[in-house]
């Protein structure tokens, strides 16, 4: 079966391709694509000429595998498929499955004849086993669910129909969101089922494998609460004050704990505050945006849609996808969405809005913030659907077709 290629993430991985002093680790929410993407890589290695016998592919959940469990039925698995003169190119999908997996994977890299590529629980692999005994032998490229353009794409792909009105496609995407998987459901109520369905094997495989959750039912009221209240701004005081009125008696360590778990299997994402003044991150309140946005319509019978905090959270993933990092920004009194740094030293900022279009006063809340900004780094204001405006010489673009055109700030 042919496969959609994500060019986006293979032209960042092409050059190690054939690297066998560097571990590939493809992170992200489970089922945006990671397996796929490994197998467009296969394919692609095999079009340009690779012999196929010198590709090893393991999917550790998939029969066959199932019983693979111990490093050395591991170390042993790969030797058997390992028959092949040359360079090896050795795919494991779910390799946490393997307790110990890293000594095996690390003594067939210092090998030197294998390109390993590597996809997992994210709770797994993040949270300080591979960091510790592969620290500086690996490169992370984390994976997000399909952006705009993708999701475009990909419809067209598989043969859907695209509306030749890219703001009702564009609103489309909001409430779909961006698993590949829902694509191919037409009904609303099966891509919610089918999102539902994510949840539920996240919680399953990326977190109650991995840690101690003593009581389900508080872990779920934590994660709906954040999912419900994505976009806002939060600080740990304030959601334990929300829980405690509605019933939910869970401690501080015990809330702070249960966000790290969601942050750690990318359900959610914290976007602190950043103070322009003295260039430095502020603790304390911030804010956290979903890893796709079908989480939250998926606890939803009502799908209609808030527009505020959806903008925000599409800006925001699209931004991070595109190897930013994002913060909040405070100028004074005033908040700037998002500060966009690249290499520590380039900036960009971002205000997100559904539209300026309705009176002054809107237009001149959203302009200013951006126009106390001194400092001549690019300024931007995506809006989903407006005339575009030209103001203090920040450039106005609707978000549809930024995304579409694949563009950078």
């Amino acid at each position: 079966m042919k496969l959609y290629r994500r060019e986006n993430y293979l032209k960042k991985i092409r050059g190690f391709y054939h690297d066998t002093g560097i571990i590939k680790v493809i992170t992200g929410v489970r089922r945006c694509g990671k397996s796929c993407l490994m197998q467009t890589i296969a394919e692609e290695l095999e079009e340009s000429g690779t012999p196929a016998e010198n590709i090893i592919y393991l999917n550790l959940d998939r029969r066959g595998y199932l019983g693979i469990k111990k490093p050395e039925q591991l170390d042993r698995l790969i030797e058997e498929k390992s028959a092949a003169a040359g360079i090896k190119y050795l795919f494991i999908d779910e390799i946490q499955n393997v307790r110990g997996f890293e000594a095996v994977i690390n003594g067939f890299r210092e090998e030197e004849d294998y390109s390993i590529f590597i996809t997992g629980s994210n709770s797994y692999l993040l949270n300080g086993e591979l960091v510790t005994k592969l620290t500086g032998r690996y490169l992370e490229f984390e994976l997000f669910t399909l952006s705009f353009e993708e999701y475009l794409g990909m419809k067209r792909f598989i043969g859907k129909e695209v509306q030749p009105d890219l703001t009702a496609e564009f609103d489309r995407y909001i409430s779909d969101g961006g698993f590949p998987k829902t694509l191919e459901y037409d009904s609303d109520a099966d891509k919610s089922s089918y999102v539902n369905g994510v949840i539920g094997e996240i919680f399953e495989k990326d977190i109650r494998r991995r840690v101690q959750i003593r009581n389900k039912s508080v872990f779920e009221t934590v994660q709906r609460y954040i999912i419900n209240n994505y976009g806002a701004t939060m600080s740990l005081t304030n959601i334990l004050d929300d829980l405690h009125k509605n019933g939910c008696g869970i401690k501080r360590e015990t809330l702070n704990r249960y966000i790290k778990i969601l942050s750690d299997a990318k359900v959610i994402y914290p976007c602190s505050r950043f103070d322009l003044k003295s260039r430095r991150s502020i603790s304390g309140e911030q804010k956290y945006y979903l890893a796709d946005l079908s989480f939250y319509f998926a606890f939803k019978t009502d799908r209609r849609k808030n527009y505020a905090p959806a903008l925000e959270n599409i800006v925001y993933i699209y931004a991070v996808s595109k190897g930013y990092a994002v913060s909040v920004g405070r100028i004074g009194k005033l908040e700037c969405d998002f500060i966009l740094r690249r290499n520590n030293d380039s900036y960009a900022y971002v205000q997100v809005c559904t539209t300026i279009m309705n009176d002054i006063s809107t237009e001149d809340r959203e302009y200013r913030p951006l126009e106390m900004i001194r400092d001549g780094y690019p300024k931007y204001l995506l809006t989903r659907n407006d005339l575009i405006q030209e103001r203090s010489g920040i450039m106005h673009c609707n978000i549809p077709i930024f995304m579409k055109e694949n563009r950078m700030f």
